[in-house]
């Protein structure tokens, strides 16, 4: 499939998204995030987990405010509505496992798309900073949700005061990010994950995914409903099968995945 701003390929049940706007550090224009939803909507089709990354030596640096008419006239109200709403509901909404490979700077915006995905793994070499009171503005993209309840209150109140830009260590260390791995062993590491993932069991991933993002809105009580019956739905699954006679013949269950 073809687009203007990302780079689409399906290849071993891996979909991979590639931000391409490396001249402007993969800034989010409007059109890329029309074609980032679209393309996360169809690798939920075919494939068994996305990968979404960018070119050059950043991931994303968020909105792109040269983007049309003066930055100072956007109506970001809406800009966020219909775009930006439509794009973070794409990625936690997949019915396949979603990982951020942040191979630099992520920014803005940028940064809370990266968040949004269900892993992030970042080079040591990357950054991520809620940049935006540096232009008066409060993080958005899904910031406010995903900042506190990954960091906790008091690192997502300094990041989003401050506007500091916080290492992939730290947010590794912080709990804000799955893994900072070195950029030397990047690559191999994501593609490992990603395989490892698309030969798993895309059913109850999709059921984990459901079971943990709801747990927030959650009491005990509503949540041990849910387990229940997202477990029961899992247990009629041909994977969970599999998985059984696998663990019993002693060796690695081989997932349909649907």
């Amino acid at each position: 499939m073809l687009y203007d701003t990302i780079l689409y390929e399906v290849k071993d049940q891996i979909a991979t998204i590639t931000l391409n706007r490396g001249d402007v550090m993969n800034a989010l224009n409007a059109r890329m995030r029309a074609e980032i939803t679209d393309a996360v909507k169809t690798a939920g089709f075919e494939a068994r987990v996305i990968v979404l990354t960018g070119v050059g030596r950043a991931f994303c640096s968020g909105q792109d405010l040269g983007d049309g008419s003066s930055a100072a006239s956007l109506d970001l109200e809406r800009v966020l509505r219909d775009e930006y709403v439509p794009m973070l509901h794409a990625i936690t909404e997949s019915p396949v496992p979603t990982i951020a490979a942040v191979n630099g700077a992520a920014a803005g915006a940028g940064a809370n798309l990266a968040l949004a995905a269900d892993v992030v793994i970042a080079t040591q070499s990357a950054f991520f900073m809620q940049a935006f009171t540096r232009i008066g503005l409060i993080p958005d993209a899904g910031g406010t949700w995903a900042l506190p309840r990954q960091m906790g209150l008091a690192k997502a109140m300094g990041a989003a005061l401050f506007a500091d830009k916080i290492s992939a260590q730290q947010a590794d260390e912080w709990g804000m990010i799955w893994e900072a791995v070195p950029d030397a062993e990047f690559a191999s590491t994501v593609a490992a994950r990603a395989s490892q993932l698309a030969q798993g069991p895309t059913q109850a991933y999709a059921h984990v995914k459901q079971a943990l993002r709801g747990a927030f809105e959650n009491d005990l009580e509503a949540q041990l409903t849910l387990e229940a019956q997202l477990q029961g739905q899992c247990g009629k699954t041909r994977d969970f099968r599999e998985g059984v006679v696998a663990f019993a013949e002693k060796r690695s269950p081989k997932f349909e995945g649907r």
